[in-house]
């Protein structure tokens, strides 16, 4: 039995529903998504009590994964929608920066031309420190949008551009990560 997909997901007044038999959408404001439905998942949307229910259809292996699987999808829409999902990213090392280009995101960390990551529709880049100042003060900036499954892949594009090295920890990293360092190579004096 699936513990996180027999929990109704309550929805605010201010998203509006719309469910077919193959697709589920929600919007609030300008903020849309949409999902595919399975065939083995049944989705009920109950306007009174303001809740939307998942239920499966038999109790095969592939029902019983994708139950929980497609109500934490829908919640997380609902929380997209409403408040909106934020990675923050910062960029260390001596002359790395980064700088948004119209739906580009130019990353320059070390090599000759700064890497161009496309920026997806619906997702925003939030730059609040351009350039490193030296090794100790990084570059810092933010990728936000509804969709939570966008915002974490074009955060992990941007990471794989320079992914953070243990002997300085230079490259880019999210803020609240945590890199391992290493110690150098230690020299023997020659006696």
């Amino acid at each position: 039995m699936s513990r996180i997909g027999n929990k109704s997901i309550k929805v605010p007044s201010v998203i509006k529903v719309e469910l077919t038999s193959e697709n589920l959408k929600i919007s609030a404001g300008s903020q849309r998504l949409r999902l595919e439905l399975p065939p083995e998942i049944t989705v009920e949307h109950d306007t009174t009590e303001g809740i939307i229910r998942v239920t499966r259809k038999n109790n095969e292996r592939q029902s019983r994964a994708l139950h929980g699987t497609i109500r934490a999808l829908i919640a997380n829409m609902i929380t997209g929608v409403t408040q909106g999902y934020q990675k923050d990213l910062a960029v260390y090392g001596t002359g790395y920066g980064v700088k948004q280009e119209g739906n580009d995101l130019l990353v320059s960390a070390g090599m000759a031309q700064p890497t161009k990551v496309a920026i997806p529709v619906g997702i925003t880049i939030d730059i609040k420190t351009p350039n490193t100042r030296g090794n100790d003060v990084p570059a810092l900036f933010s990728v936000k949008g509804a969709d939570k499954q966008t915002v974490g892949q074009l955060a992990a594009e941007i990471r794989r551009v320079r992914p953070p090295e243990p002997y300085k920890g230079k490259g880019v990293r999210y803020a609240d990560e945590i890199i391992k360092r290493k110690v150098g190579k230690a020299f023997a004096s020659g006696g």
